[in-house]
């Protein structure tokens, strides 16, 4: 997922929650009336962007298969390179000893390489799942705390003894 893209999810979700936090109450209540309509587009918005991060995490995936791949063949064609000039150079063990070195080397090198770029393809797609977690905790906080203030405690009804008497709800009685 690109900066602008997480930016952009990350908005959606702040939006979502300043719509929850500035929502007009309802007179005598601590419940907000929020556009159903507005905050489930939001939502799907946000799920939407879900797949990108997946999908930039997949691609940096296979950015190390290839620059692995890569850098094997390359190590093969230097081991063959040096193989084929050793038997050129049999008399001159000291070359061929060097080219078995540096193509050691180089495999050496390209899989430390190759160890790297696992590594910070693990790293960076971790860091971008927790952010999202974090991200879509805070949101499932709000949205927990929005249903809270939804709720109404009703008082149970007072058994009268006139079957006629309405009770009468009194908020001040709370």
């Amino acid at each position: 997922m690109s900066e602008a893209e997480g930016q952009h999810l990350e908005g959606l979700l702040d939006h979502l929650r300043d719509m929850v936090e500035t929502a007009r109450t309802m007179p005598m209540s601590a419940s907000v009336l929020v556009n159903r309509d507005e905050a489930l587009e939001l939502i799907s918005q946000a799920l939407a962007g879900i797949p990108a991060e997946l999908r930039h995490a997949r691609w940096l995936l296979k950015e190390r298969d290839e620059y692995l791949d890569t850098a094997r063949r390359e190590a093969d064609e230097l081991v063959q390179a040096a193989r084929v000039q050793a038997e050129r150079m049999v008399e001159r063990s000291d070359i061929v000893r060097e080219a078995r070195k540096s193509a050691q080397q180089i495999i050496t090198d390209a899989e430390a390489e190759g160890r790297r770029l696992h590594h910070a393809a693990e790293d960076y797609v971790d860091q971008r799942l927790a952010a999202l977690e974090t991200l879509l905790d805070k949101t499932m906080t709000g949205v927990r705390k929005g249903r809270e203030q939804l709720q109404v405690d009703l008082p149970e009804a007072e058994e009268t003894d006139d079957p006629d008497e309405v009770p009468v709800f009194d908020q001040d009685d709370t």
